[in-house]
């Protein structure tokens, strides 16, 4: 990927972490951008219009800030249900990452 991809909510983050976090063990910090940064395509007006949910994207480096706590967390059937529909897009030959 040319990107680093991150969100200005918490549980979004929190979301994300959880579903990459293989071993259990998800964690969500705070960061600050080095440079310039855009609505993330992937969401933003392909999925939802405008960006509810406030993803981004960036090809410069991020400045970590903190850990935070206290996100939202998913129920385990939840969390499954995130990886089962990651696997289906996995496995979907028209699916598409816009990098």
């Amino acid at each position: 990927m040319n990107h680093i991809y991150f969100t200005a909510l918490a549980d979004g983050a929190g979301l994300a972490a959880e579903i990459a976090a293989l071993d259990g063990t998800a964690h969500v910090y705070e960061v600050e951008p080095t440079g310039p940064f855009e609505n993330d395509p992937n969401v933003t007006d392909k999925k939802f219009p405008g960006n509810p949910t406030r993803s981004y994207r960036s090809a410069h480096p991020v400045r970590v800030i903190r850990e935070v706590h206290g996100w939202t967390r998913l129920s385990p059937e939840a969390l499954q249900d995130w990886r089962e529909r990651i696997a289906r897009l996995t496995n979907d030959p028209t699916a598409e990452i816009i990098n």
